[in-house]
């Protein structure tokens, strides 16, 4: 019986000791130096506004992030030593000028990354030259 007892208690100890060694879900980190977004932007709201810069631009996070001193693997978000998002910042201004005056903060017609880049990192300043007709 008193074997059975201490089997029970290790067995107890074991599993407390697992289930506190699981790693729960953390907060994901809060975003600092927000200039140009909300300062309270939400992760996955964030997340998908920098994806939506990454399908207009053509580009992925490396190309406005620089990668941080301490891991090179891993990116500095909050870091501006890349000038690419020093202008991103400057393009976002633009953008929300532009709708607010034009637009009046319509969501179905406004101007984004997209509208000039088209999934390119630089917008084309004139059109691809086209097909002659009938080829």
């Amino acid at each position: 019986m008193k074997i059975r007892k201490s089997f029970v208690v290790v067995a107890a100890i074991v599993a407390a000791g697992t289930l506190c060694s699981l790693t729960l879900p953390q907060e994901p980190e809060k975003a600092t130096n927000l200039k140009v977004l909300p300062k309270n932007i939400g992760h996955e709201e964030l997340i998908t506004v920098m994806r939506g810069f990454n399908a207009a631009l053509g580009v992925k996070c490396n190309f406005c992030h620089e990668p941080r001193q301490d891991d090179p693997k891993k990116l500095d978000f909050a870091s501006d030593a890349n000038e690419h998002k020093g202008i991103a910042r400057d393009m976002m201004r633009m953008s929300q000028r532009i709708n607010k005056k034009f637009f009046k903060g319509s969501a179905t017609m406004s101007v984004t990354c997209y509208t000039c880049h088209n999934g390119n990192k630089e917008p084309k300043t004139k059109p691809d030259v086209a097909p002659e007709p009938g080829k």
